[in-house]
């Protein structure tokens, strides 16, 4: 892994009666975009040691390896140049898929399960080689 995202040490105390549990971690800040630039995104996470497929309708096509974790609208920072940023829906329009309108990368989506809520390409995050990752399926085509 290319390490150009930063590890940021975090510490939470926690009481517990008349003692305090510390706990120290690390969380990534992962950056990454489009294969142009023009659509940017920032969040902060633990490390990324394993992703998700889905085998729905648009996903099987797509082929792309997304985090198996959601991120909330706050959790993720995402910068738009030119409003390059277009979306895809079908069916129920629940799910949103965003993908550049200058270079055409899917770079996240907002998931049906968890409105609201995005999964991002991590092909598009630097420093991560997706094709190296382990991955669960998940049955989309079900729902």
């Amino acid at each position: 892994m290319n390490p150009e995202y930063i590890l940021a040490l975090h510490t939470d105390a926690k009481a517990f009666g008349d003692h305090q549990v510390v706990q120290e971690y690390c969380i990534s800040i992962y950056v990454g975009s489009c294969h142009c630039g023009s659509v940017k995104f920032e969040f902060d996470h633990d490390e990324i040691v394993s992703g998700l497929r889905c085998n729905c309708s648009i996903c099987i096509r797509k082929g792309a390896i997304m985090t198996a974790f959601t991120l909330s609208v706050d959790e993720l920072q995402i910068d738009i140049e030119n409003d390059s940023l277009s979306t895809y829906e079908f069916g129920s329009s629940v799910a949103k898929h965003h993908f550049c309108k200058n270079c055409g990368i899917y770079t996240f989506h907002q998931t049906m399960r968890k409105p609201g809520h995005y999964r991002v390409n991590i092909g598009c995050i630097n420093g991560i080689d997706s094709t190296n990752l382990p991955f669960d399926v998940f049955d989309g085509a079900s729902l």
